[in-house]
């Protein structure tokens, strides 16, 4: 297909919030390049989100591909902003017309013990590495860190994906306990049926696999967790049923996994026994108008083997781009513009602040609408005036139709090939060749479901 004047925009990040901004953007004519730090533009989809939502993932993937392969969008893999390619460099010295941050929220937030940070791979772990390295670890040709689950774990944590930690810590330590004794499962299995289930199938309960099994720890009561959303001005029928429906989550999933769970818990200090973490200092605390109180000199101390944090995922910092507390300054997260710059824009969960993925689709609708209708002026309708006016022929444009170019502020064919040229060099410097089809054939991880149906893996 031939180049034709348009409007060009790059997006940084290519999973739920970047692919729905270039699929928008695609849509009304406009030309837009994805790059993403992986192979693959999937993000928390693959790294994220535990492998045992096989369904969910598949078909969020699905989606993701068929925006990529849009006509109008390019491809630009394993290239990070920010480290491979400069923030300020692109947005002032590319000719792009407007610029997408869409790169996610991958940084935990640091647990607030002083000096814990020391500590990283000796008794404590974050959840991000820790989610991640369990959703790859199965695969044969997997290179990353080698993490170590152990029994009797805790975990600081009280959203969903805490949950999702305390799952893995169960459903790991219960495969391998199962193993030892002779018994053959899987971790889609156990998953899927429950640890109960799967006990009793051998005639067995938790207590004869020897396990202490995993904690968790919350500041808060059960009832504020947020594993269902509270609606704004929540009336106090509304805030009843949905604190009755989080208490009702959380006991599903300790009497499925097997969990156990402390409230009303804040980790104060560290236990260091040599170079290693040992456990934990916590204070009680208490809420009262919604805010949470500590109460001092109601100090215990709580040992483990093992400590992970998951208290929040939060934008990595990228030199030049400035941030408000945990997140990207915007003007307005209804327009995502961040402050300090003319076409600058930033979507999805860096905004947010929320690892929902229809949340993270929804806005990045909604600022790819705004941008196109009210930055760069480009309608549907003027679309569709261009394309009648033969815009997208690729042939030399005739006295109505540059006019109409002029007017509207499209680049010419030849600053979008000086744009293409730059992003050629960026994908040669991948490796990646432009067929994003093979390209995913080749960069695809291997599946657990696949190498248990296979008979070659248990976990």
């Amino acid at each position: 297909m031939k180049t034709h004047p348009s409007h060009y925009v790059i997006i940084f990040g290519g999973a739920c919030a970047g692919s729905e901004a270039a699929a928008q953007l695609a849509q009304r004519g406009i030309y837009a390049v994805v790059v993403d730090q992986k192979a693959l533009p999937y993000g928390k989809i693959e790294d994220g989100l535990p492998k045992w939502h096989v369904k969910l993932r598949d078909k969020e993937e699905r989606k993701i591909d068929e925006k990529i392969t849009h006509p109008n969008v390019q491809f630009v893999p394993k290239t990070r902003l920010g480290r491979d390619i400069d923030f300020n460099d692109v947005v002032n010295n590319w000719g792009f017309s407007a610029v997408f941050l869409a790169i996610g929220a991958w940084r935990d937030r640091p647990l607030p013990v002083e000096g814990i940070n020391d500590f990283v791979g000796k008794g404590l772990y974050y959840q991000n590495p820790f989610v991640e390295w369990f959703n790859h670890k199965h695969e044969p040709d997997y290179q990353g860190p080698q993490l170590e689950i152990h029994d009797g774990a805790i975990v600081v944590g009280g959203g969903l994906a805490s949950i999702d930690v305390m799952k893995i810590l169960m459903l790991e330590t219960t495969l391998d306990a199962l193993t030892r004794m002779g018994y053959e499962t899987d971790l889609l299995t156990l998953e899927k049926e429950g640890i109960p289930a799967v006990l009793k199938k051998f005639n067995l309960k938790f207590e004869d696999l020897g396990l202490k099994g995993a904690t968790l720890f919350y500041r808060r009561r059960s009832i504020d967790m947020p594993l269902a959303q509270m609606p704004p001005n929540a009336t106090p029928e509304v805030v009843e049923k949905i604190q009755k429906t989080r208490q009702k989550i959380l006991n599903l999933a300790m009497q499925k996994y097997l969990f156990k769970f402390q409230e009303l818990s804040l980790p104060v200090d560290k236990i260091v026994e040599g170079d290693r973490l040992a456990g934990l200092v916590f204070r009680k605390t208490e809420v009262v108008d919604g805010k949470v109180r500590d109460l001092p000199g109601t100090e215990f101390e709580v040992r483990a083997p093992l400590i992970i944090s998951s208290i929040g995922s939060i934008p990595e910092p990228i030199p030049g781009i400035p941030s408000a507390g945990e997140l990207f300054r915007v003007e307005d997260p209804e327009t995502g513009k961040v402050e300090g710059y003319r076409n600058v824009f930033a979507v999805g969960n860096a905004v947010t602040g929320k690892g929902n993925i229809r949340e993270s689709e929804l806005h990045a609708r909604k600022v790819s609408r705004w941008v196109m209708d009210n930055f760069l002026q480009w309608t549907e309708e003027d679309y569709q005036r261009f394309k009648e006016l033969g815009g997208e022929s690729g042939e030399t444009p005739g006295p109505e139709l540059q006019q109409f170019i002029q007017e509207k502020g499209l680049l010419s064919v030849e600053q979008i090939e000086a744009i293409n040229q730059k992003i050629k060099a960026l994908q040669e410097r991948a490796g990646y060749n432009g067929d994003y089809w093979q390209w995913r054939e080749k960069h695809l991880p291997v599946r657990l479901e696949q190498l248990i149906a296979e008979g070659k893996a248990r976990s």
